[in-house]
């Protein structure tokens, strides 16, 4: 599959640069959606069975992308059940920043208010950014385990997992990964757990994501919140078994299969064409939008740096100028976001050049009346 025939698949109307939300769902996902509703809906003799075969199907592309065995994967609903198990499932100190999305503080927070086994130590960042360097400062003896994010939401920053890695030795890396899984080229074997959602960058809808667990991580974390079908028995009557020997332990109930079959079809394109392929268009796209940026003028805050990004470009311009800019890209089309004073823009393989004139025109008409 050439990168052509991936950025064909994108449907969204021009303007759209909120990938960092959510994303439209691709052409492939929607045919996939269709094809299993109306199964569903005619229930005919025997198509049922389909329907049971989405996980391993799913598993499957999951490994594909990141490189980890499909028995060591589980499918979940979103990334933040993913992080429940792991910081539920953690016993000791985990080292994270304040800062990182909250469902990745709350989730440690409400680990240590329920269970008393978990400890969360707050890291201090340099401007928002989890560096190697600041963890091996602020890492202490009786630290089990260090969740970062993949890619920071708010700056765009794109952590260095291999550094880190390094630096923390055998303790557990968590990695919230929904901001650029499936765009970035990612050194997945440097983490022990990776939890994602499909609804953004992949573009797969909501209701979809994996955990995938090292053998490290199996090893160490409890299954707290398991499910019937975290057993080994498919349905146990009467008594109540154990969780599974691995990562199916930490299923809470049946996976909807059609969202399987969504985040599927979704892999499957995205290692059909490539991780690297996908990441390299991003990046180009995103080098113009910083270009776009310094044309007028407007302080980008994201860094600059090809190894310190993916598709986030994060503008802030002075703190009253926010709402005009927020407003400029509004009035031509633009969807994006504004949080806490800045304004990100989040770039994907097929942005436009439609696309990317609608966001000069926007700067233009915010140039023009900031300058008056």
């Amino acid at each position: 599959m050439t990168i052509e025939d991936f950025q064909a698949g994108f449907g969204e109307e021009p303007g759209y640069l909120d990938y960092g939300r959510v994303g439209p769902l691709s052409r492939a996902v929607v045919e996939e959606t269709t094809a299993f509703g109306l199964v569903l809906e005619r229930a005919r003799h025997g198509s049922m069975d389909a329907f049971g075969e989405q996980d391993a199907r799913v598993r499957a592309a999951a490994a594909a992308v990141t490189r980890f065995p499909a028995e060591q994967i589980v499918f979940q609903p979103n990334a933040t059940q993913g992080l429940m198990h792991a910081m539920f499932g953690l016993t000791g100190t985990v080292l994270l920043s304040p800062d990182e999305f909250p469902s990745l503080p709350i989730a440690a927070v409400r680990a240590q208010e329920a269970l008393h086994v978990v400890q969360p130590a707050w890291l201090e960042t340099d401007h928002g950014k989890v560096t190697p360097a600041g963890i091996r400062d602020q890492l202490e003896q009786n630290v089990a385990a260090v969740a970062v994010s993949l890619v920071d939401s708010r700056t765009g920053y794109l952590c260095d997992l291999e550094g880190i890695r390094q630096v923390i030795g055998d303790r557990l890396l968590i990695v919230d990964a929904i901001q650029g899984f499936g765009v970035v080229d990612a050194p997945w074997e440097a983490a022990d757990i990776i939890t994602t959602g499909g609804q953004k960058w992949c573009r797969a809808g909501w209701g979809t994501g994996v955990l995938a667990l090292s053998e490290r991580a199996l090893d160490r974390l409890t299954p707290v919140f398991s499910g019937f079908t975290g057993t080994e028995e498919s349905e146990p009557w009467g008594y109540v078994p154990p969780p599974a020997d691995g990562a199916s332990a930490y299923r809470v109930s049946n996976p909807d299969p059609i969202a399987e079959a969504r985040f599927a079809t979704a892999l499957e394109e995205i290692d059909r064409v490539g991780v690297a392929e996908i990441s390299r268009a991003i990046a180009e796209r995103v080098s113009l939008v910083i270009e776009l940026a310094d044309e007028f003028a407007i302080p980008v805050s994201s860094s600059r740096d090809e190894q310190e990004r993916a598709g986030i470009v994060v503008l802030s311009p002075p703190v009253e100028q926010v709402t005009l800019l927020t407003a400029s890209l509004h009035n031509h089309g633009v969807t994006a976001t504004t949080r806490l004073g800045s304004v990100r823009l989040s770039v994907h393989a097929a942005t436009s050049p439609e696309t990317l004139d609608m966001l000069r025109a926007a700067f233009v008409s915010y140039a023009t009346a900031a300058t008056y």
